[in-house]
């Protein structure tokens, strides 16, 4: 893919740039940029910076790092909820957004890798209908889901809308605030944020200590991603059971469907043995084993325990003890297992051993005295023989075994690309948004992912009009349904009713017209875009104008209707060649 600045005349340089704005997850697999251009608009923003004064982040910088990261989750968790509904950005067509990427991606390779035109992963996501999945089976088999990745102005702006108590996004959103928020709030340093995409998912890796993956709103560490929960087995899913399609950092990306790569080789090498360690262990102990049966539930059946108190030995069946950790701190798998058994009713035991089950506390006495590694064949034939049993096969428990231990990421290989160097992205020692803004914005000339960030942070003193006209006019459908039944006069009072408020409090940045009908709120430049959307939908062919007024702005329709909103907003206005 060839890195160009913005032209104007270029389709597919407005159409990468008309990405920028929407940020849909279609958009960003096939613009890799896009995925840290989204992050350093967060980085830009006031709002973000302004967390730091916030009493919950008290002292947080004489905290080490994994802790800090572990305070931003909780402000996260408290703040923003997981939102993937099909409504909110409304939907258009396979059809429609091959066509539209035919120039960049073939039709056919984007089919056979992308979640919305008929990717469905591997095992996992084969026993599973997608479309039921995600919701979609209620509309015809070429719709799909404009799934916008939200800027964090946005995601806060949720708030607004009805059912919603805070804010709210989708993964992309979070993993790109998430990466935003460690630099700025938990003070990572940029070097060691790492984002990944998967056709379903998007997750960052950040390198502190041993590794933590964020995951929606919750992070898992190294300890975590063993440890056989429920969060564990949805955290584990995207790197078990899909393809990586891109990594990208500071000094650039990869993808795996394209033949050029930007992100630094050497990087990029430390990122996958980084990686790869954080999702593997060596050696299998009995917390290694139990963690694997809370895992795979299924194989409990086949398993007792055995409780020592008040000089009496009594036995009970491993699942209902496993059952008894959902409302516990205490563990099967470590030394709390005596705290969890002794709160477990005494007729829930049996006086001698259950017949036709394997006692796990021989099995902890196995461990004690051999160490079983999965490099070496003699101790895994050791553990074999000590799981010897009818209840299951010992070949496939042992291999089901060896699989949770590693997993083998499926990364874009670096070998197979073609390196093309980029300039690094350089934020190091900056101490607020605008010093942040100034930064990025040096950089515009000789990185592509700043160019770009200047129009994902929607800042129109610096970024082109066009491709946001372009974003407005053609993916915005959710207002146009909204007001199907008005006409557009109707439509010009329900618009001009709306607090005259802007999701952007900046006054040269800009909410694009789903996000004035969603949040039901905008300044008087963004409604007439808002109303434009509607009269394109209704009249292609109309001449549509934004032209000053005394109150604000106008927008004409025609040659004989205007409508006139109040602005507040200080940017040159979109001319009229924009709107064609």
């Amino acid at each position: 893919m060839t890195i160009t600045r913005y032209d104007e005349n270029d389709p597919k340089s407005v159409e990468r740039y008309s990405s920028a704005i929407t940020l849909s997850d279609m958009e960003v697999f096939i613009f890799p940029e896009l995925l840290f251009a989204l992050v350093l608009a967060n980085i830009m923003s006031p709002r973000l910076w302004k967390w730091k004064a916030d009493s919950w982040f008290d002292g947080i910088d004489k905290m080490a790092p994994q802790r800090r990261i572990m305070r931003l989750k909780q402000y996260i968790m408290e703040h923003f909820a997981f939102n993937l509904d099909l409504d909110t950005w409304g939907l258009t067509t396979k059809g429609k957004e091959l066509a539209r990427f035919s120039s960049f991606i073939k039709p056919e390779v984007l089919e056979k890798s992308n979640a919305l035109f008929g990717y469905e992963g591997d095992k996992y996501y084969f026993d599973i209908d997608i479309r039921r999945h995600f919701g979609l089976d209620k509309y015809s088999s070429d719709s799909i889901p404009y799934w916008k990745t939200e800027t964090l102005e946005a995601m806060e702006s949720f708030r607004y809308k009805p059912g919603y108590q805070a804010g709210a996004g989708e993964c992309v959103s979070l993993a790109a605030l998430y990466a935003a928020a460690a630099f700025v709030v938990a003070g990572i340093p940029l070097d060691r944020i790492f984002l990944l995409a998967t056709p379903l998912h998007s997750q960052n890796f950040l390198d502190i200590g041993s590794g933590i993956l964020t995951n929606n709103r919750r992070v898992v560490t190294r300890t975590m991603w063993f440890n056989g929960t429920e969060l564990a087995a949805k955290a584990r899913r995207a790197l078990e059971n899909e393809q990586v399609t891109i990594v990208a950092d500071r000094t650039g990306y990869i993808h795996s469907l394209y033949p050029e790569a930007t992100i630094d080789p050497e990087r990029y090498a430390a990122l996958s043995f980084r990686l790869r360690s954080f999702l593997s262990v060596d050696f299998i102990d009995f917390e290694v084993l139990a963690n694997f049966l809370r895992y795979q539930s299924k194989l409990q059946r086949c398993f007792q325990i055995a409780y020592s108190a008040f000089d009496k030995t009594r036995y009970i069946e491993a699942e209902k003890v496993f059952a008894y950790e959902h409302n516990s701190k205490a563990r099967v798998s470590d030394g709390t297992r005596g705290l969890l058994l002794g709160d477990i009713e005494e007729d829930e035991f049996y006086p001698g051993p259950i017949p036709g089950r394997l006692l796990l506390n021989e099995l902890e006495e196995f461990f004690r005295t051999t160490r079983v590694s999965l490099d070496d064949k003699d101790t895994i034939e050791r553990l074999k023989a000590q799981l010897r049993h009818t209840c299951f096969s010992v070949e496939t428990v042992i291999h089901e075994l060896q699989q949770f231990c590693r997993t083998e990421p499926r990364l874009p290989r670096f070998e197979e690309k073609q390196a093309v160097s980029s300039t690094p992205i350089d934020l190091d020692g900056v101490t607020s948004a605008g010093e942040a803004r100034e930064r990025i914005e040096a950089l515009r000339g000789q990185n592509a992912t700043c160019d770009l960030a200047m129009s994902a942070f929607r800042d129109f003193a610096a970024a082109p009009w066009k491709p946001f006209i372009k974003a407005a006019l053609e993916r915005n459908p959710v207002v146009i349904e909204g007001l199907r039944e008005r006409s557009l006069d109707e439509a010009y009072a329900l618009l001009e009713k709306l607090p005259n408020e802007s999701i952007y409090n900046e006054p040269t940045r800009m909410a694009q017209p789903d996000e004035v009908w969603n949040f039901q709120r905008g300044d008087g430049l963004e409604k007439a875009i808002c109303l434009a959307n509607v009269v394109r939908a209704r009249e292609p062919e109309a001449i549509i104008k934004i032209e000053k007024s005394a109150g604000g702005v106008k927008l004409v329709a025609g040659e004989n209707r205007s409508y006139e909103f109040v602005s507040s907003k200080s940017v040159k206005l979109p001319e009229e060649k924009d709107f064609s």
